[in-house]
């Protein structure tokens, strides 16, 4: 069966898609691995504890499997729990590795925003500093989102999310769009980049000129300047501040050393906060987001060795 996939993309389940998962299964030696940001700022800071994350899974065996493997890697999980949806699935497809990701939301996409607003959960943003959401999680609960961008702006906090994917820009523009201005870092890779800019009539893919422009989109506060962050899989990462770019490059990986990209965007992001959180520099910022994606696309899947070799 045909399913229509594109390499080095990401895309929501379509009905075409759902048999697909049970003919992976079927047909290949696949890897269960739990997926989400969580990991990898923790991985980085081996601080447990000094990273919460929330979202949304079902009743099930990886249900449980998230929650295990989030808590044994540190990392406090308060997981709204849907009883009717089975836990999300990602399919992921790696040639020549490159990888595709083919996103089954299912319980992912059933979180809800009172969940965020228990007193204890709503203890874990009160008590952060620093605040990322996927760009994923617009098609999930932007009421949730609008209550934590609000948060960080009323507290001088910083608010950070990434473009995620093309589609995002493209079919979730107007969402997207009122998350902007409280957006102190905007990640995002080139093909998502080159989306937004057509997508806003920018007429450029000149990926240079497209972060300078994301960067001086209007910001709903004054505190922080924006800052836009764009990776380019082997070329220099592009970052864009106060109207000049400046190029970091990344760190030489011979392509026999390729094992898959899968898990490359959040792993730099997450290398990028571990250092953004202890006020380092931006070159320090994208030289450890470069080391943790290097790490991890020498590896099958969203894994790590179980510490980082960083200074």
């Amino acid at each position: 069966m045909l399913y229509d996939i594109k390499l080095n993309n990401a895309i929501l389940a379509e009905d075409k898609h759902l048999p697909m998962y049970d003919e992976m299964s079927e047909k290949f030696n696949v890897e269960y691995i739990a997926g989400g940001i969580f990991i990898h700022p923790f991985w980085m800071l081996q601080i447990p504890g000094a990273t919460s994350y929330m979202g949304s899974i079902g009743k099930d065996k990886y249900g449980e499997a998230m929650k295990k493997d989030a808590t044994a890697a540190g990392v406090n999980v308060h997981y709204y729990e849907d009883e009717s949806t089975s836990t999300g699935t990602c399919g992921v497809c790696v040639l020549g590795g490159e990888r595709s990701l083919i996103a089954n939301l299912s319980a992912a996409n059933c979180y809800k925003v009172e969940h965020l607003k228990k007193p204890e959960n709503w203890a874990l943003v009160e008590k952060a500093k620093f605040y990322y959401i996927a760009g994923f999680f617009l098609t999930v609960s932007p009421e949730s989102i609008q209550l934590v961008r609000e948060h960080a702006a009323a507290h001088n906090k910083v608010f950070t999310m990434n473009l995620s994917a093309p589609f995002i820009c493209e079919f979730f523009k107007d969402v997207q769009e009122k998350c902007l201005p409280y957006m102190d870092y905007v990640f995002g890779n080139e093909t998502e980049a080159r989306t937004f800019s057509r997508v806003h009539g920018w007429e450029t893919d000149d990926v240079e000129q497209i972060a300078i422009k994301i960067s001086q989109l209007p910001k709903a506060t004054g505190t922080y300047k924006r800052t836009t962050v764009i990776t380019q899989g082997a070329d220099p990462v592009v970052v864009a501040e106060d109207g000049k770019v400046k190029k970091y490059p990344v760190i030489h990986l011979p392509k026999e050393k390729l094992v898959d990209t899968n898990g490359a965007g959040d792993a730099f992001v997450g290398g990028f906060l571990s250092q953004l959180v202890h006020g380092k520099a931006i070159e320090d910022c994208v030289r450890a987001g470069c080391y943790a994606s290097n790490v991890v696309i020498q590896r099958s899947g969203c894994t790590y060795p179980q510490k980082p070799d960083f200074n």
